[in-house]
């Protein structure tokens, strides 16, 4: 396989593991909308790889994952790194094969490829034998995959323009990944034409520019308390592209399971996904570009309220001042410096923890890409996603917040962004724990702290072993002069930045979370 990529023009990274290879893939699958491309080496390779692939089924994204397999005349015997691969990412992945015959890889390529994509997307796992590899066959290549676009019925958009008309609350709520180019101007128009507030599922920032005037803020872990009660007023709720699971949905409280709801209208490309967890009003299936181009033509009502208005300056309250905490590093205040600093096509990447809170609730995406972050909250995420993002699209400013636990299930691909010389910025937010066990911890096992200190390297000097340039920060005082050097370096960079361990959530501090208990 390597040696036939020489002189393909394929562009290849050659990373440090192989769940940072895979999280790469993830992440070019939500910039582009087309699978990103992992291959790994079998057994082992397969298994760490397995963190990415976890990533791209909870996120909904395209993704196909080669791996090795020992030779055809070897399985089943338990030979070197053996595994069953559809039996080890059956529950994972959409779908799982061996290529045994040469002659059948353009066959199973295509569907490899229509699978990811169509439907609601997903990652794709081929496993490749090692003797099959140097095999030849002589067989037609298989035309480019063009995904197929799907609109909803024509009696459902009859239906939804009756309840649009009767509306008086309304609110869309985006999900999935498909809210990206024409769908997503799309979506722009028709919440103008119809004023709809449009608020976005947890970690989907930028499937609606945050500074738009219909935007009302995103249902994430600890969303805005007026952003849940105007969902609870609301006479409709448009649930379009996304599965409103765990966290979008506090936990299942939004909606009642069961009874149904039938405020709610739901959108999705897999037929399966509509009725699975909630009984909506009014089913729909469809892609996110499918259902723009049916809803086109809608006329607009005649809602004169200042339903939209209220909702925005309610997230506008809630977003725009941070809180102070302990400590001479404020988060919220880096984060609104860099959502006043950075341009509109700026990405923020992360994997996972408190310090993520801040970003959910303070910075503004405003482009498609501008959040990468992992529905499925797994750490480590943060990192291979900038790298990614950035050699993607090397003209817009890339951002990976990472806290100190988080960024060392992945800080080997600091190599990578040297190697291939990704000027990616990386921020260590340092409290010295982990934080969110730790908050959970304070709250329901008071007095009872265990295994969530960390005793971490100087991030610094680890990311200048590496070649990047490093800074250390303690003031956010002194957080954007050394941003701007970072930026200005033009190599991978990384600015060690120490977070008060009393300010252990956005709103209340570790003493907080004690003396409540």
């Amino acid at each position: 396989m390597l040696d036939a990529l020489i002189g393909s023009g394929v562009d290849l990274l050659t990373c440090r593991q192989e769940g940072g290879a895979a999280m790469m893939a993830e992440t070019y699958g939500k910039i582009t909308g087309r699978p990103g491309i992992c291959f790994v080496t079998r057994g082992p390779g397969a298994t760490n790889a397995a963190a990415g692939v976890h990533v791209a089924a909870q996120d909904s994204t395209p993704m196909i994952l080669f791996v090795g397999q020992v030779a055809r005349n070897m399985r089943h015997r338990e030979a070197f790194q053996e595994l069953d691969y559809p039996a080890v990412f059956g529950t994972i992945a959409k779908w799982a094969v061996e290529i045994d015959d040469p002659a059948r890889i353009p066959e199973l390529l295509a569907r490899a490829f229509r699978v990811a994509t169509q439907g609601r997307p997903g990652p794709v796992v081929i496993a490749l034998p090692e003797d099959m590899l140097v095999d030849t066959a002589d067989v037609p290549d298989a035309p480019p995959i063009r995904p197929i676009e799907m609109a909803p019925a024509a009696d459902g958009i009859a239906e939804l323009t009756e309840r649009l008309a009767r509306a008086e609350r309304p609110v869309a709520i985006l999900g999935g990944g498909g809210w990206r180019g024409a769908a997503r101007d799309g979506m722009i128009a028709f919440a103008e034409r119809h004023a709809l507030p449009v608020a976005v599922e947890f970690r989907r920032g930028g499937s609606f520019p945050a500074d738009h005037p219909n935007y009302v803020g995103d249902l994430s872990i600890g969303a805005s308390p007026g952003l849940v009660e105007a969902i609870e007023r609301a006479d409709m709720i448009l649930m379009l592209g996304g599965r409103m699971s765990e966290s979008p949905s506090q936990n299942y409280t939004l909606f009642d399971i069961g009874p149904g709801d039938d405020r709610i209208v739901h959108l999705h490309p897999d037929p399966e996904e509509v009725g699975r967890v909630y009984q909506p009003g009014l089913g729909l299936v469809g892609t996110a570009g499918g259902f723009v181009s049916a809803v086109e033509g809608l006329p607009g009502p005649n809602r004169q309220s200042g339903w939209v208005e209220d909702l925005r300056r309610t997230y506008l309250d809630w977003s725009t001042e941070p809180l102070p905490l302990p400590g001479s590093f404020q988060m919220g205040e880096v984060v609104c410096w860099l959502r006043d600093t950075l341009g509109p096509d700026a990405a923020i990447t992360n994997g996972a923890g408190n310090f993520a809170t801040w970003i959910n609730r303070h910075y503004r995406f405003r482009d498609h890409g501008s959040q990468l972050a992992p529905t499925s909250g797994s750490m480590g995420y943060g990192l291979p996603a900038a790298v990614m993002a950035k050699r993607q699209q090397p003209e817009r400013d890339v951002v990976c917040v990472a806290g100190d636990g988080d960024i060392m299930m992945t800080v080997q691909e600091l190599a990578t962004a040297v190697q291939h010389e990704i000027p990616v910025i990386v921020l260590v937010i340092d409290n010295g724990m982990f934080g969110t066990i730790r908050m959970h911890q304070e709250k329901h096992y008071p007095g009872r702290v265990s295994a969530t200190d960390l005793r971490n390297p100087d991030f610094a000097a680890m990311a200048a072993s590496f070649g990047c340039h490093a800074e250390t920060v303690r003031d956010s005082g002194d957080f954007a002069a050394a941003f701007d050097r970072a930026r200005a370096s033009g190599r991978p960079a990384l600015i060690h930045c120490f977070l008060d361990p009393e300010a252990l959530t956005i709103a209340k501090t570790l003493s907080d979370l004690r003396d409540a208990t």
